[in-house]
């Protein structure tokens, strides 16, 4: 092989590999694709997205699609979006369907409102076609004290202008709820909600819940309503069993205090008759000491003890001669 021959392979081996790398750098192809669909794009326009590591199909596809529908946006529009993280291609997507359905939505709009993590092009699907929202079985008391469950299903229409910074789907439910449970509380007899569900969703309505929110509410309808438990009877009875358990407590406090009483006025008897026996014991050394003294003789000492003796006698006989009826009392 010759030296020009060597040097020709290195050559064409260089260009090839130059080659490669400027179509992996540079997407010829969509490109191409571009000026066929009518969008004129230059070459270095593509470079400086590699160079600002934005990749091209995520926008040039979206500009083909916006430019097909009659969209007035901008690559640098596209560009700065997908910068800033936004989803190109569902923005797109949603203007796209805004305009078929006549809906002025701006692009800075739709931008804002995918930034802000919302769904735009569900929010304008949702502005075409209304959502219904079923709320679970909501349970309110009536002033008879019977329990009422309600479940409404809510149609809503999306608010394009509040849905940057609006509440969701959990607040519109919350507020519902707070319509139905306030709505039943108000009525007299559980009977008129049964008897007239649509009065619920009338007042609730009313109430305009979708301030503030990013849903328009069409209409609240009662899908399902039941009785629940009787909460008044419930309460009474509980409150009649807490009074039970008081009074109980109380008498068993009384009663306790009734035997601690008892058991003192026995201690105390029990204390008086000591008493008694103790100064019965002192009458035999008072007789002993008044014999020695000489200030009791010794008939005086019989006298007294035949006194006694006939004394034990006649309550013997009393006893003995006692009515059975007597006895008894």
């Amino acid at each position: 092989m010759t030296p020009d021959q060597f040097l020709f392979i290195i050559a064409f081996a260089l260009g090839l590999v130059l080659l490669a790398v400027f179509f992996s750098f540079v997407p010829v192809m969509l490109w191409i694709s571009a000026i066929a669909s009518g969008v004129p794009i230059s070459i270095f326009t593509l470079i400086g997205m590699r160079l600002r590591r934005v990749i091209p199909s995520r926008v040039i596809n979206p500009l083909i699609k916006a430019k097909k529908a009659g969209l007035d946006v901008t690559i640098n529009q596209l560009e700065s979006h997908y910068l800033a993280g936004g989803n190109v291609d569902r923005v797109v997507n949603a203007l796209i369907a805004a305009q078929r359905a006549n809906i002025n939505l701006t692009f800075e709009r739709c931008a804002a409102i995918d930034l802000a993590g919302r769904n735009v092009l569900e929010a304008v699907q949702m502005s075409v076609n209304p959502k219904v929202i079923e709320t679970p079985f909501i349970s309110g008391v009536a002033m008879d004290g019977i329990e009422v469950k309600a479940k409404a299903r809510i149609t809503v229409r999306a608010n394009i202008d509040r849905l940057v910074g609006g509440a969701g789907e959990e607040t519109i439910i919350a507020r519902v709820g707070e319509g139905i449970v306030s709505t039943i509380g108000s009525q007299d007899d559980h009977k008129k909600v049964l008897e007239n569900p649509d009065m619920i969703s009338q007042t609730v309505l009313a109430k305009g819940l979708d301030s503030g929110t990013a849903f328009e509410i069409l209409s609240i309808d009662i899908a399902d309503i039941d009785i629940g438990k009787n909460i008044g009877a419930e309460l009474q009875t509980d409150q009649a069993e807490a009074d039970k358990k008081i009074a109980q407590a109380k008498a068993e406090e009384r009663r306790a205090m009734a035997v601690a009483l008892e058991q003192e006025m026995k201690a105390r008897v029990q204390e008086m008759q000591a008493k008694v026996i103790e100064a019965e014991a002192q009458v035999p050394l008072a007789m002993a000491e008044a014999l020695r003294s000489g200030k009791l003789g010794v008939m005086d000492y019989m006298n007294l003890k035949n006194i006694m003796a006939d004394t034990n006698m006649r309550d013997s006989i009393g006893k003995l001669t006692q009515h059975p009826d007597d006895e008894k009392k």
